[in-house]
């Protein structure tokens, strides 16, 4: 009814510029007052259409863009804290696993392999079912059960007696981790076709953040005992859902929501529904290409510097917090500079390049130093991600954002539910005493192969495809 009132008064406002400039001075002015955004944002359309702002020196409020800014702030901090959180945990755990099965590092690495496997298997059942409860309620509601998930996992871990209780755990976890998918779809659903690229890559940004922040916690925590760091980490997320639950708003508005089918929230049957969107599919495979050279990295990386340059704990969180600077950096800023100069195909196979050569030159470093340097090439390639999203999500409809999200996640999972277990037992092959070949860095090389292969069908099918990108 608002809206329609304005729309009556500018429809009154063609007779001259002197009464346009009184009409729409009376309009702005109501509508600081109402503190309406639909309102402002169908009424400035309106104006644009009826007249020249330039002319008028008419300023308008922008309180639509206020609230975007505001909502990704919001999320960047969610998975800010959420990544400190993980990040925290993370050069602990090859030493946790050692003592709990009383083996060495090499024979650690296939436990945390399997860890990491029940993670995503969960994850992969159960994303759907998240994604598909956000497209109906909300997302709100949705991020904030899983960060409950995450700070109850946190307390399990910190109190394990034994490997089964990391299993335990790693399940849980596995079953709420929806924190991301959901953060995903509400970056959809509050960003312009041309920005969605550029606001994915605060996702990675934050990871950035998380991973220099929270590894060098976690090292540092660990000199008063191994289970402090989850400790930790339970505190900051319980933190972030306090904050959430008073700060977060919700972005999904209640025409573009749908209701829950539970036929289409299943993992298999959200895969298929990625047959819905053909022209996307191409890129669908380069996500999985991607995803499983990545787990050369997530899977693998404390193991590797651990098992090749002796690092302690410290070490080890202070490289990764090198990475998540870099990667900060990449992600926060670089994004933001390349892509809109680029364009989003030609930003991924930069980004594609870069980390290709970086996975190759960590499978060949014999020298501590080297990780810090050959780090530079590979947070390059996280130009890949934000670019792939920004692509795909232009071309999906914005009440299918969620499903599609989710859909995306059980991708991701199902390649975590391979990719960990190829990754550590290909590094305890070449890593074990029984091996005819000690060389710790086959992960990275695997991992450079298939990101190639990920690089050449990218190419392939965007020079047939016709996206809008």
């Amino acid at each position: 009814m608002f809206v329609g009132q304005h729309h009556s008064r500018l429809d009154g406002a063609r007779v001259g510029n002197k009464d346009v400039h009184e009409s729409l001075q009376r309009i702005v002015g109501s509508l600081k007052e109402s503190a309406d955004p639909i309102s402002l944002e169908y009424t400035t359309a309106r104006v644009i259409q009826h007249t020249n702002q330039k002319k008028l020196n008419i300023k308008l409020p922008n309180p639509i863009m206020k609230k975007k800014n505001y909502s990704l702030l919001f999320i960047f901090i969610t998975i800010f804290i959420d990544i400190t959180g993980l990040g925290i945990i993370i050069p602990i755990i090859p030493s946790l696993i050692s003592e709990l099965i009383d083996g060495s590092i090499s024979e650690a690495a296939t436990y945390s392999g399997w860890l990491m496997f029940s993670y995503a298997s969960l994850q992969f059942l159960f994303a759907p079912v998240l994604g598909g409860l956000s497209d109906q309620y909300g997302r709100r509601p949705v991020i904030l059960l899983s960060l409950l998930g995450f700070g109850i996992n946190y307390i399990v871990l910190a109190v394990a007696p034994n490997i089964m209780w990391l299993f335990l755990g790693r399940i849980f976890q596995g079953i709420m981790g929806a924190s991301l998918t959901t953060a995903s779809a509400y970056i959809a659903d509050i960003s312009t076709p041309e920005k969605k690229a550029q606001n994915f890559g605060l996702i990675g940004a934050a990871f950035g953040l998380g991973f220099i922040l929270g590894p060098v916690i976690g090292g540092f925590l660990v000199q008063y005992g191994s289970r402090v760091p989850f400790y930790a980490a339970s505190l900051f997320t319980i933190i972030n859902l306090i904050y959430g639950y008073f700060i977060l708003p919700e972005s999904l508005k209640k025409e573009n929501r749908r209701r829950f089918d539970i036929k289409r929230a299943n993992p298999i049957g959200t895969l298929l529904s990625l047959k819905r969107y053909p022209l996307i599919w191409g890129l669908l495979i380069c996500i999985v290409l991607f995803n499983i050279a990545q787990h050369s990295k997530h899977s693998t990386w404390s193991f590797f510097v651990i098992e090749n340059f002796g690092w302690d704990e410290k070490l080890v969180g202070y490289s990764l917090g090198f990475i998540g600077l870099l990667a900060a950096i990449v992600q926060g800023g670089l994004i933001r500079l390349i892509i809109p100069k680029l364009g989003k195909v030609k930003s991924l196979y930069l980004g594609m390049t870069f980390y290709i050569a970086g996975l190759f030159l960590f499978s060949i470093a014999d020298k501590g130093w080297m990780v810090f340097a050959f780090a530079i090439p590979l947070s390059l390639g996280g130009l890949c991600g934000p670019a792939l999203q920004g692509i795909m999500t232009n071309n999906i409809p914005d009440n299918e954002q969620g499903e599609f999200q989710g859909g995306i996640t059980s991708l991701i999972s199902l390649t975590s539910i391979v990719g960990p277990l190829i990754m550590t037992n290909l590094f305890y092959f070449f890593t074990n005493d029984k091996g005819a070949i000690y060389f710790p860095g086959a992960p990275f090389l695997l991992a450079a192969i298939i990101s190639t292969l990920g690089l050449i069908v990218a190419v392939k099918f965007l020079n047939k495809s016709d996206l809008k990108t």
